[in-house]
């Protein structure tokens, strides 16, 4: 509302009480064994440098360590924008009855194109047409900034600490 000033929690603050809503007290979430055993819907969304965004369905991210992703893309939409903006959420919905799921909110960190671990990781080829070259393809790297679950939260992570 118009005049209205709010204080917010910072975001460390709300990174533990969000992942308290998400985990049992003590225990954290083993993200890779979730990904690798969870059917679902991702979707990446990004925005470019003038706040553009985009949405984008996703496969499953590759959990590297509890606090680091890579999605493998292409150098299409999704990609150019990362370029500019570092920031990402990605949203996955769970094959569940109702709406289970989570939200990752990334900082892209690296890219690598066309590396070996890329090749090593990716869980689908797709044949190039005949005649033509397979696009180039971008292993790129985010750390996760905090975990929440796809409905509700505590807080409002998007508005700026007061200070």
């Amino acid at each position: 509302m118009k005049g209205q000033v709010n204080s917010y929690p910072s975001l460390s603050a709300l990174t533990q009480s969000t992942m308290d809503t998400i985990e049992p007290k003590g225990r954290r979430m083993d993200l890779t064994n979730y990904f690798e055993h969870t059917k679902g819907f991702g979707v990446l969304a990004t925005a470019d440098e003038k706040g553009h965004v985009d949405a984008a369905v996703y496969s499953r991210p590759h959990i590297l360590d509890e606090k680091t992703v890579a999605f493998i893309m292409a150098d299409r939409l999704t990609h150019h924008n990362l370029q500019s903006s570092p920031h990402a959420v990605y949203l996955f919905r769970e094959n569940a009855p109702g709406y289970k799921g989570m939200r990752l909110f990334l900082t892209k960190i690296r890219e690598e194109a066309d590396s070996e671990l890329l090749y090593s990781i990716r869980r689908r080829k797709y044949a190039a047409q005949e005649g033509e070259e397979e696009e180039p393809r971008f292993l790129v790297f985010f750390t996760i900034d905090t975990t929440l679950p796809l409905i509700g939260a505590e807080g409002d992570i998007h508005k700026a600490e007061k200070g």
